[in-house]
């Protein structure tokens, strides 16, 4: 009689820091789900404001004190009660993230964003930028990034960003696809670190099933937290376009109580108002058109539907990367786009009827598989090492 020997697959520490929506959450968890679907021993950090169904039931997750950013403009911490955090709050959390380093002992590190975004937590990211260094035998550490990257105006962050990377990183997981977008086009400095680039493809969900509910436009506004004004100037769209029956608000969790209580108040017949909805994606494959913001995760829901969209691209405080998303649907005709300063209800009517006229997105070739992409290249990179 023989025994099999079970042989644990290699271990990762995923690391991902949401401040205001719950893209980064949510295209995180979808490749920690793919990578541990294909034997990797995944543990989750997060350390952003909880968000329903996220991470996924099944995945080991350490959950730092939450922090969230103060404002939109991305300007200062505060903890869950809103209050600005301080120097001991940080060493707490640096403590917890440096101590299950320590616990988990992975081969493979993935930190999501950082060093191209997330400054805000370097408080804790260089020290274990420096256990990682110091660790025998060393981990691979790797980035993950989104496609498309908020533009830098600050003279030297750039620069910084290439000197951390050629210093730690050894791979940048670019959850992209080049033929859509390339790291170049949104970071000038990639041509310095272009052999540690690899695309993943976009991190899409999987085909999504039938709907249980049927709507004509389905309008959302992510995590909710600075999306009140698409979802009011929706629902007075409502009032306007009349050969559209049926419409489903998405308002998303951190919308404020009061706004969500004033638009469940004023919505028509027509109207389904709800806070978060698991069968997104389903409500999308069935429906004439999505409006929304122009965030990762929301246009893998679109292009994964191959749902016509209007996209109303998030822009305060200088944001740029939506914008860029958005533009560059457009021109591929996957798209109509209206931007933040012209939304009203009238605009957003007008935005609505254009956008139903778009030809069928059945046709976009798109690679949406990067979860799985992710997990293969991980496999490739740690039998080589």
């Amino acid at each position: 009689m023989t025994t099999e020997t079970f042989t644990p697959g290699p271990r990762v520490l995923f690391y991902v820091q949401h401040l205001l929506g719950i893209g980064h959450i949510a295209r995180a968890s979808r490749v920690a789900n793919a990578m541990q679907r294909d034997g990797f021993d995944v543990t989750l950090v997060t350390g952003g404001l909880p968000v329903p169904g996220f991470p996924a039931d099944g995945l080991k997750h350490v959950a730092l004190p939450p922090i969230a950013v103060g404002d939109s403009g991305f300007s200062g911490l505060v903890d869950i009660n809103g209050k600005a955090v301080d120097d001991s709050f940080k060493q707490l959390r640096t403590t917890l993230l440096l101590n299950t380093f320590e616990e988990v002992k992975p081969d493979i590190v993935i930190i999501e964003a950082f060093p191209f975004g997330r400054r805000q937590v370097r408080f804790e990211l260089l020290p274990l930028l420096q256990a990682i260094e110091q660790s025998r035998p060393r981990p691979l550490l790797m980035t993950s990034l989104r496609d498309i990257l908020q533009e830098r105006n600050k003279p030297g962050r750039d620069q910084e960003t290439i000197e951390l990377v050629k210093k730690h990183f050894d791979t940048i997981l670019v959850h992209g696809d080049p033929n859509f977008v390339k790291l170049e086009d949104t970071f000038p400095l990639a041509h310095e670190i272009s052999a540690r680039v690899v695309y993943t493809g976009l991190v899409a969900p999987e085909p999504p099933p039938a709907p249980t509910e049927q709507y004509d436009v389905v309008v959302s506004a992510g995590g909710g937290a600075v999306g009140a004004q698409l979802i009011k100037s929706a629902l007075e769209a409502s009032n306007i376009v009349d050969d559209v029956n049926s419409w489903c608000l998405i308002t998303g969790p951190n919308m404020p109580q009061a706004d969500f209580d004033a638009i469940s108040a004023q919505a028509n017949d027509k109207v389904s108002v709800f806070r978060f909805r698991k069968d997104f994606p389903s409500l999308l494959s069935a429906a004439k058109l999505s409006v929304s913001q122009a965030g990762y995760n929301t246009v893998c829901d679109i292009l994964r539907a191959k749902c016509r969209s209007l996209l109303i691209p998030f822009a305060v405080g200088g944001e740029t990367e939506q914008g860029a998303r958005a533009e560059r649907l457009a021109k591929l005709q996957l798209a109509h786009v209206l931007q933040e300063d012209q939304i009203s209800g009238a605009a957003m009517a007008d935005a609505i009827r254009q956008a139903l006229t778009l030809p069928s997105p059945d046709g976009q070739n798109l690679d949406l598989n990067g979860a799985q992409g992710t997990a293969a290249i991980l496999h490739k990179l740690y039998q080589s090492r």
